[in-house]
């Protein structure tokens, strides 16, 4: 049996699983799903068509799903959804997405979402991603796995930031990150791997090294940007790079500035 506050009010069309504790003042409305042990805390408020899944923390006064920012929307029922074992602090803001996009605004699992983060409409992060304090995405953003974003750090609509990036503070981003890539300032500018993030998710020496090359290539050797794809192309296919399983992380970052449509941060 879910576990609610007789202060919350709850709608009775919400579905809560098993394990779910409401906490004091919490609002859930009608077309609200949340999944096995995930805890709402005090004074929060879930809306719109939102699913989220099992074993998440939402702390105090956050708003979930509400209506996206967006002055083309009519009231259509977009969705929010939210995956397993997040962590969301106070004064979050997350949104539905719209019609004019893909209608749903997603974060996956085992994100750690510190305070007053605002995800807008047609977001897309990924899992495993760290956003620290105040750090905002416009809307259509992509975030992939691993990603870092410092405090204070925002994302311009329909920006890509790829895998393991690292977006330090008060960066503010207006083109595509590519994956591995730290990156800070305002304007932002490239300053290297995220080595130390790779180091501790498990990555070899020998893969780390693959990257490094691979980001000498596109940053700085001089290269045009249809010359260092080339040139990545062809470090995929180098024997020590395969034997190390590097050629999948050169690739990655390859097949990145194919998508990207706004350019990258370079």
């Amino acid at each position: 049996m879910a576990s609610v506050h007789p202060s919350a009010i709850v709608d009775p069309k919400a579905q809560l699983d098993e394990g779910v504790e409401i906490g004091p003042y919490s609002i859930i409305g009608p077309n609200v799903t949340i999944g096995a042990g995930t805890k709402v805390g005090p004074h929060v408020v879930i809306e719109g068509h939102t699913t989220i899944g099992k074993d998440n923390q939402f702390f105090q006064f956050s708003s979930i799903g509400a209506a996206p920012q967006d002055k083309k929307w009519s009231g259509e029922p977009t969705r929010l959804v939210i995956g397993d074992r997040n962590t969301i602090r106070e004064f979050c803001t997350f949104n539905t997405g719209t019609v004019q996009d893909k209608g749903v605004t997603t974060l996956g699992n085992d994100n750690w979402i510190s305070a007053y983060v605002h995800l807008a409409h047609d977001c897309t992060v990924g899992s495993n991603t760290i956003f620290s304090n105040n750090a905002q995405l416009a809307g259509h953003v992509e975030i992939g796995d691993w990603v870092i974003m410092s405090g204070f750090a925002n994302v311009h609509q329909f920006c890509k930031i790829g895998p393991h990036a690292f977006v330090g503070m008060s960066t503010s981003l207006t083109q595509d990150v590519p994956p591995f890539v730290l990156l800070n300032g305002n304007p932002a500018q490239a300053h290297g791997v995220n080595i130390e993030g790779l180091k501790r998710r498990g990555f070899t020496r020998e893969q780390i090294n693959a990257i490094r090359a691979a980001y000498k290539t596109l940053y700085r050797s001089g290269l045009t940007l249809e010359e260092a794809k080339a040139a990545l192309l062809a470090q995929e296919a180098e024997a020590d790079v395969v034997a190390s399983g590097g050629d999948v992380h050169v690739r990655a970052m390859r097949e990145f500035l194919d998508t990207a449509s706004r350019g990258i941060v370079r």
